[in-house]
């Protein structure tokens, strides 16, 4: 079994502070004494060795020089990393939902009922065409927020824009297709079934759905209340 040598800790060191400069950064080696990984937790989708495990610290005591940053900034770090690693979801999933289309649309031109191909029902063009612009939107909706990011914007509210309408895209894309693909859908003959298993904790990993449109509203409010009751929108790429 292959594991890391190190953790990354998050530990709450000032609890006097402002709620964002509460939490550090911590580098803990694993044969250090206090940690101790007590099982693998076996999740929704394919379980990959050391995905998701229970740790124990028992008395972990680590030199000072472990401090991964200033004391203070640990949520801010964390973010650093979270908005990119956001953006790196979002473009695998525009990849998996293309995918999905592709079949939908390859076994609708092969099979037939009644006579007709799927392709030809008016319901799977709906399917075909939903998901196509769906998917459209994400792409355009990402390479915007990529966009403000290289120009040096926050892109605060464009990253969590796509966290949530792209989990929804990646989901509701590959449900249809599944669906045109009836009891095949479900079997692992297509990799549809798990593509299905894999898009459901996408509305739950780097932040809940939830979250996120609540970062988008405070925004969308914040701007609209500063700028006297008009929205002056995002920056044009």
């Amino acid at each position: 079994m292959t594991r890391t040598s190190i953790s990354i800790v998050v530990a709450k060191t000032d609890p006097s502070a402002p709620p964002h400069r509460q939490f550090s950064l911590f580098i803990v080696e694993h044969d250090n004494p206090g940690f101790e990984i007590v099982r693998e937790l076996p999740v929704i989708g394919d379980h990959f060795t050391g995905g998701h495990c229970e740790v124990r610290y028992t008395n972990c005591r680590i030199p000072k020089e472990n401090l991964l940053g200033p004391q203070g900034m640990g949520l801010e770090l964390a973010q650093l990393r979270l908005k990119t690693g956001r953006i790196t979801h979002a473009m695998r999933w525009i990849g998996i939902a293309q995918r999905s289309l592709d079949l939908m649309i390859s076994y609708s031109l092969k099979r037939e009922t009644r006579g007709k191909r799927l392709a030809d029902y008016q319901t799977i063009q709906k399917f075909i065409a939903d998901s196509a612009v769906e998917i459209e939107a994400f792409r355009l909706m990402t390479l915007k927020a990529v966009w403000m990011m290289d120009n040096g914007y926050e892109a605060k509210k464009e990253v969590s824009a796509i966290k949530f309408f792209g989990a929804k895209v990646l989901h509701d894309v590959i449900d249809r297709a599944i669906q045109v693909h009836g009891a095949l859908g479900v079997t692992g003959d297509t990799p549809l079934e798990g593509f299905y298993r894999e898009a459901r904790t996408a509305r739950i990993y780097d932040g809940p759905d939830e979250v996120h449109r609540m970062v988008v509203a405070r925004s969308i409010i914040k701007e609209f209340e500063q700028n006297e009751g008009k929205r002056v929108g995002v920056p044009q790429a």
